[in-house]
């Protein structure tokens, strides 16, 4: 798949987003190593601690089918900001990513998009071996 697809893939399942309190949709595609793209889009409850991420809804949907070798991210808002993935979530990505996870982040039409790795959005990420 590539870049543009992967984002486009982000960008519709915002679609599909519940933001009656933001009113700010996100979308996030992920895309396993084999090729397979599970995507995610924001679900946010009145009881803001309960909503999610996409990019947890995503990665819950890919760990659930048995995957855990992911290569890219791509997320997108609906006003195409730029948005990164929030600290949560780049710590959720940490426990089923490794750093150098590419996150592609949508600048909107015509602009090029935004590429970290997660090791630079999260560095000295909490791990289990810390807990040990």
């Amino acid at each position: 798949m590539t870049e543009s697809e992967l984002l486009e893939a982000a960008r519709t399942v915002q679609d599909s987003a519940h933001v009656p309190y933001s009113e700010y949709p996100v979308g996030a595609a992920l895309e396993t190593a084999d090729g397979e793209v599970f995507v995610g889009c924001n679900l946010e409850n009145a009881n803001f601690s309960n909503s999610l991420h996409a990019e947890e809804v995503a990665i819950a949907e890919a760990v659930k089918k048995g995957h855990r070798d992911f290569s890219r991210l791509a997320v997108s808002s609906g006003r195409r900001d730029g948005v990164t993935p929030c600290g949560m979530c780049r710590q959720t990505l940490a426990e089923f990513c490794d750093d150098d996870l590419i996150v592609i982040c949508d600048e909107g039409e015509g602009e090029a998009p935004s590429e970290y790795t997660l090791g630079e959005l999260l560095p000295n990420t909490i791990t289990e071996e810390m807990l040990e």
